[in-house]
């Protein structure tokens, strides 16, 4: 959830940190702070607020000179966002130094027996617990620091990425990862360590992901060691080439990252089909599933465990899944299924959804599944991560780095990949006629020339939201596979506006909702030409009758709804299967442009973090 920076090398520290922190702002942002270490002094500064009240807090700081520094962007678990809670923490002789990302669950009977061994501490932070509890074994058992930290970590329920230095060992950093990700940028005498590859990409394209339970001591001059934590034996880490580019991760021009990667969802839909997507010929060819096809076509069901947005993506495949394979669909929220003690069989496919391959819950419910007996696919975006080494096989949307905390590339490529399976599976199972499927191939290669043409109505969408960026409530209305659209519209309302916004199936309104129509109440209606087009006018007449003010999403030339509702944003036509791709688009720049009008911070929104890595 926070976002970990470090540098041990030949060059300035600072710099290199603080443009690190700059491009982990998204992973929390309620405060941040650097240590640096020059050879002689070790400098800690912090603060509570963003990465820029950290620069300025930092100017009467001296941090010339220093070639070793980590740093920090927190969101906060334990401890309210202030300066003292705010990371790095220092141990009680001042000789050590961490930074954190996770939540020790144990740190309370753990802080008490520091105390009752006489340390005291100053925040309320479970982090400054395991610093202390690193430098009592370090003393009491007259360890080295990497020593000192396994054992510690021994002691340790939960998760973790952290960093580690010692002022008495100036030339080493120690780094491990348990539920929480960790990269290390292998340069030429230097190492960069992040949250994730982006603060480190210009400088090198080498890169080493820890797994879960390993430390790594990172010392300049020497070979990087990876050990594991609990039986202390050694890795081999393994060094790959990263796929991203700088270009991906800065703004493009656009205003914030949202507005740039809803833009992009033409080319990366594009993307994440390439190669796999063989319309002419009648192809759809996806490694993960060819290799696992009999295990997908012989499932008894299929069970998709999300997070977010994700799971709106899961609730889409859903109905494509079952409409084109006759396969059961379980859609479940990875937060619940992993506590509910479900029904998982050996014939059971779990499909596991994530954008950052990093989510705490959706990897747990991973686990659960295995250890059960399922096969585990899984559907992530970024490259390496611990989703993708975790399940058993899967495939990468492509979608490229995406910043802005409230999805929306990440949805259409989950989506476009989800539809690819469903496709192939119809086909090998003979569940979907020959003429459809290729149809629904050719009408798959379209949707990117067909969002191009729905973002076309930014316009219209910027003025509509001129209209109702002061409403305080909304209902987003779909029906079919447009009842996930609607989920996903109003929790892009709630996220980055602040709005209450809910989501419901266009039928159910009159099972309650309606309640709340009245001349204040703004409903957004997704009513495209296929699929429950009738139905949903009906609906529309409901809320007309009660005075509600109507945003429709309609496709292009339609008249019956357009003469009902109050506005409109025209989308182009394609079959109701896919047209999830489409229908979202019109909500994104909706909400986008509501939030740019009532002033919020689009691409950090209050209270939110981009990747969830703790429970």
């Amino acid at each position: 959830m926070c976002g970990i920076v470090g540098y041990i090398g030949y060059r300035e520290a600072f710099p290199i940190v603080i443009k690190g922190l700059r491009r982990l702002e998204y992973r929390g942002y309620d405060s941040a702070g650097v240590m640096l270490y020059d050879g002689n002094e070790l400098v800690v500064c912090k603060t509570k607020g963003k990465v820029a009240d950290l620069e300025e807090r930092c100017k009467d700081t001296t941090t010339a000179g220093a070639t070793i520094g980590m740093g920090h962007t927190r969101w906060a678990t334990h401890g309210v966002p202030n300066d003292v809670n705010s990371h790095p923490h220092l141990s009680n002789s001042g000789e050590l130094a961490i930074i954190h990302n996770g939540i020790i669950e144990n740190y309370e009977p753990l802080k008490k027996e520091l105390i009752n061994r006489g340390y005291t501490f100053k925040s309320d932070t479970d982090t400054e617990v395991l610093v202390n509890l690193i430098e009592d074994v370090q003393k009491t058992q007259n360890l080295k620091l990497g020593k000192a930290v396994q054992v510690a970590l021994r002691q340790v329920i939960g998760a973790y990425a952290i960093c580690v230095f010692d002022i008495k060992k100036p030339n080493e950093i120690i780094v491990a990862r348990l539920g929480s990700p960790l990269a290390i940028g292998v340069g030429e005498n230097e190492y960069f360590i992040a949250s994730d590859a982006s603060p480190f990409i210009e400088y090198t394209t080498n890169a080493i992901y820890l797994e879960d339970e390993e430390i790594a001591v990172i010392r300049l001059g020497k070979k990087l060691k990876v050990r594991k934590i609990k039986d202390d034996s050694l890795v081999d880490p393994y060094v790959q080439k990263l796929q991203m580019n700088l270009e991906q991760i800065e703004k493009g021009g656009y205003d914030h990252f949202m507005l740039k990667e809803i833009y992009e969802q033409p080319s990366v839909i594009k993307d994440t089909y390439r190669g796999r997507l063989l319309a002419d010929q009648g192809i759809i060819r996806m490694a993960g599933i060819e290799d696992n096809l009999e295990r997908f076509v012989n499932a008894e069901r299929i069970l998709i465990v999300a997070c977010g947005t994700s799971w709106h993506a899961g609730l889409v495949a859903e109905y494509v899944i079952e409409e084109f394979t006759r396969i059961p669909v379980e859609v479940e929220y990875a937060s619940e299924f992993r506590y509910r003690n479900p029904i998982i069989n050996k014939g059971d496919v779990v499909i596991a959804i994530s954008q950052s391959g990093e989510t705490a819950d959706t990897l747990a419910a991973i686990k659960l599944a295995k250890e059960n007996g399922a096969f585990v696919f899984g559907v992530c975006n970024v490259v390496g991560s611990s989703i993708s080494r975790e399940t058993h096989a899967g495939a990468y949307t492509h979608a490229g780095p995406e910043i802005g905390v409230a999805s929306t590339k990440a949805f259409t490529t989950q989506i476009t990949v989800l539809t690819m399976i469903a496709l192939r599976i119809a086909q090998a199972k003979g569940t979907l006629n020959h003429t459809d499927y290729r149809r629904y191939l050719q009408e798959l290669e379209r949707i990117p020339e067909q969002v191009k043409e729905a973002l076309e109505s930014n316009d219209v969408a910027k003025e509509i939201a001129a209209v109702f960026k002061d409403a305080p409530n909304c209902l987003y209305l779909g029906r079919g596979y447009n009842f996930p659209v609607a989920l996903e519209g109003a929790l892009k309302l709630k996220e980055i506006s602040y709005i209450h916004a809910e989501g419901y199936p266009a039928a159910e309104m009159k099972h309650g909702p309606i309640a709340l129509i009245d001349e204040m109440m703004p409903v957004v209606v997704i009513a495209p030409k296929q699929g429950h087009y009738d139905k949903v006018v009906s609906n529309i007449q409901e809320i007309k009758s009660r005075s509600g003010k109507i945003i429709a999403v309609v496709t292009k030339g339609d008249t019956q709804v357009r003469d009902l509702a109050d506005y409109v944003i025209e989308i182009p036509e394609t079959s109701d299967a896919l047209s999830p791709l489409i229908t979202t688009i019109p909500l994104q720049l909706l909400s986008y442009h509501i939030a740019v009008f009532r002033g919020c911070n689009v691409d950090q929104p209050r209270n939110l973090a981009k990747s969830v890595t703790v429970e």
